[in-house]
């Protein structure tokens, strides 16, 4: 990082010694133009090591690759933009105009640090630093042209309406989106432009802290909003597409994001002919893949491979929602940011692990659960072991997304295959009295297992698993079982019940989020009795703030080229080997499951498969 920061300073120095301290006599107009650029030139700068700041980790990897030498060109296109904007100043100046000295008018910095945050963390995807300049001092002239564009394909659908596009919303009111992005709805609707405005507007709100010019931004929004008809073949689609974005971005360069926002069976179909009539060649490409990835192994390997024939793996973005909570993010950061935690980070100390997450609603069981889907592979192949991957992985190098899912595909590889009697299946009872609709059908709405990692942190734990759908309540954690305290003095003060005493370190989501750690205690007043009791950090009460929806959190990362939160296709191919499997095994034995009341705790199994593995569920459901 050091060498990073000799470079961020080094060019703008450079730049200053040769146009501004040279002691030359000049005219008042030009020294008043060149202290007004030099205070600008300045602004620029801070926001810059800003952004260094904020971002430096994506900048540390691959500290031997030569592309890094680039670095020190990619800061000096801010010198560039300094040096163009001194000239068109005096340009304005000698045609009688005036030009005032704000970073909206002479350097939109924001953006210049945006892209150059781009092109160091992605190299691979940067073109020439004078292009960057251009496409800067462009967007500061021009808030027509846009310097990102967003396509959303399956734009009337019902993920469209009312989550991706309020999540668009909700980064471009903050402020993470450029005031001049172009966003594109793309679906075989025949509506105009202002029909699908008109539709995204009916679903979008501010946020509690977003109510300041709440009006004055949407209606910026919806004008940067426009519709393409995909009409009978994706194809022709595409290239409509493609020209309405070059249409609004000009000659200057651009980069594009599609979200495909449509059902696994129809990816490849919008997919591909995007990929041959709709990437831009003036920037980078990414596109963002919804799960469910795939209905088994194999159908999901031959989508990837058909992907990556057209697309590179770091264009490649499969988006779970469920991966966007602070909870997930928490886990890294309560874990390697506090010496107090690491070194109890394995067999020695931790007894179990329970990952937990149901919902009361059953409002998609009818669509996606009994689709023959299921919860195993929507929920169990990327949610479930995503986050069991991220607790137990081993430090990476650093917080780049590439070194966190080296190591994530490590744990995913270890995990032992799951025996079906350490497997509890459960399905919703219908109540709606369309009984047959669900007879028929033996997919599961109710997961719960017990799995293993083979490896030297965590042999021996169980890592017990447990989700449903229409269970008591909503409720989302990961709970952490520590071991009992070694020839234990205080055993006898806790009764017959030895469980009582267990540390236990929980991670929630929902209900509320918070972290709990649970501790053993003295009860005040006389005698010895003994409490085991919890310190709570409750967010609501700790933090002031609204948090944010997790579709504007990943949409971000997609944005910053963050894919920590992403599954790679080797993390996919490995998540699929720990389950296909069991799949196989309950499809070919026909394994009937529980039926379960709505608004219950699941399957009493479950109870039964915990006990075996020596774990006790936590009953607050």
């Amino acid at each position: 990082m050091a060498g990073l920061a000799a470079a961020a300073s080094a060019a703008p120095v450079a730049s200053l010694s040769g146009s501004r301290f040279t002691p030359v006599a000049a005219p008042a107009v030009r020294l008043r133009t060149q202290a007004c650029g030099l205070r600008c030139w300045v602004a620029a700068k801070l926001k810059l090591r800003k952004a260094l700041k904020r971002h430096g980790w994506q900048l540390q990897r691959n500290p031997d690759d030569p592309e890094n030498d680039k670095i020190h060109d990619y800061l000096e296109a801010a010198s560039l933009a300094e040096k163009r904007t001194n000239r068109n100043t005096h340009l304005a100046y000698d045609s009688g105009g005036e030009m005032a000295c704000t970073s909206s008018d002479i350097l939109d910095s924001s953006t210049v640090q945006k892209n150059l945050m781009h092109q160091a963390a992605n190299p691979s995807e940067t073109h020439s630093p004078v292009q960057e300049e251009e496409s800067a001092l462009s967007n500061g002239h021009s808030n027509s042209e846009p310097s990102l564009c967003i396509a959303v394909i399956g734009a009337t659908g019902e993920l469209a309406r009312s989550k991706v596009f309020p999540a668009l919303f909700a980064l471009y009111y903050s402020g993470f989106l450029p005031r001049s992005v172009g966003i594109f709805g793309y679906s075989r609707k025949k509506i105009t432009d202002e029909d699908l405005r008109s539709i995204i507007e009916a679903n979008l709100t501010c946020r509690v802290d977003h109510h300041e010019n709440c009006d004055d931004k949407l209606n910026e929004f919806l004008k940067r909003t426009y519709y393409i008809d995909a009409g009978h073949d994706n194809k022709d689609g595409m290239a409509r597409l493609n020209s309405r974005m070059t249409q609004i971005e000009g000659t200057r360069a651009a980069n594009r994001i599609f979200y495909f926002a449509v059902p696994q069976e129809a990816l490849l179909d919008v997919a591909l002919p995007l990929a041959d009539s709709c990437q831009t060649k003036q920037g980078w490409n990414r596109i963002i893949i919804e799960k469910p990835f795939g209905f088994t192994g194999l159908s999901s390997h031959r989508v990837t491979q058909s992907l990556l024939s057209r697309f590179e793996e770091k264009q490649i973005y499969r988006i779970d929602h469920l991966l966007g909570k602070d909870l997930i993010e928490n886990l890294t950061v309560l874990r390697f940011s506090n010496l107090v935690f690491e070194p109890l980070w394995s067999r020695t100390y931790i007894r179990n692990v329970q990952v937990i997450f149901s919902e009361e609603t059953a409002t998609e069981i009818q669509g996606r659960y009994f689709g023959n889907y299921g919860i195993i592979r929507d929920i169990v192949h990327s949610h479930i072991l995503q986050t069991i991957a991220l607790f137990a992985m081993e430090p990476p190098v650093s917080l780049d997304g590439e070194d966190i899912r080296d190591e994530k595909v490590k744990v995913l590889r270890s995990i032992r295959q799951v025996d079906l009697e350490d497997v509890v299946l459960g399905q919703l009872k219908d109540t709606s009295g369309k009984v047959d609709r669900y007879t028929k059908s033996m997919t599961p709405t109710y997961f719960a297992a017990a799995m293993y990692i083979d490896n030297a942190r965590w042999d021996g734990v169980p890592f017990l698993i447990k989700t449903g759908m229409g269970l008591m309540k909503n409720r989302a954690e990961i709970r952490i079982q520590f071991r009992h305290v070694p020839g234990n003095i205080y055993r006898e003060r806790f009764g017959h019940d030895i469980d009582l005493d267990t540390n236990e370190l929980v991670l929630r989501d929902q209900p509320e989020e918070a972290i709990l750690l649970k501790v053993n205690n003295k009860v005040p007043g006389l005698g010895l009795q003994l409490d085991a009791s919890e310190l709570n950090l409750l967010y609501r009460d700790r933090y002031d703030t609204e948090v944010p929806d997790s579709y504007e959190h990943l949409l971000l990362d997609v944005l910053d080229g963050d894919s920590h939160l992403f599954m790679r296709s080797d993390e996919l191919a490995a998540a699929w080997n720990v389950l296909a499997p069991i799949i196989h095994e309950i499809d070919q034995n026909r394994v009937a499951p529980e039926l379960y009341e709505a608004g219950g705790r699941g399957p009493i199994n479950a109870y039964y498969l915990a006990a075996k593995h020596g774990v006790r569920w936590d009953d607050d459901w």
